[in-house]
């Protein structure tokens, strides 16, 4: 793993999260805080502000070719991975962090490296789109 790419970290490591409302929703997950993840075939839990977690999925989007949702309720057709639908009991849980604030990824501990391994994707590309931009303007 490079020096730069992310690393699911327990939340009970507790890092500095900044924003406040992140640290709100993270100290007590409940049907109110967690939000659905909807990327390719996954349907993942998260928990953050309204904020970071739409910071997230929009650089999740990045790495696919439809399109990244978050919803605030339970998806129509549920959670479909056992692991991921338990997850919200249990206490290993995927910290990333977004931009002074934070997504936790409450999924099975498979789908929170995925997840964590998108989201690196798609901060990796948000970079080479902006660098691209940025020498484009300069020429």
């Amino acid at each position: 793993m490079g020096s730069d790419e992310l690393s699911p970290e327990s939340v009970d490591a507790e890092p500095p999260v900044p924003c406040g409302a992140c640290r709100a929703a993270l100290g007590s997950p409940s049907r109110k805080t967690v939000s659905f993840l909807l990327l390719d075939h996954l349907t993942v839990p998260v928990v953050g502000c309204e904020d970071h977690l739409e910071q997230f999925r929009a650089v999740c989007d990045l790495t696919t070719d439809g399109s990244a949702q978050l919803l605030s309720h339970v998806p129509a057709g549920g959670v479909p991975c056992p692991g991921c639908r338990l997850s919200t009991h249990g206490t290993r849980r995927a910290l990333i962090p977004v931009a002074g604030g934070a997504a936790v990824v409450l999924g099975c501990p498979d789908h929170q490296s995925t997840i964590a391994s998108r989201f690196e994707t798609g901060q990796r590309t948000r970079r080479q789109l902006a660098d691209d931009f940025d020498s484009f303007r300069s020429v």
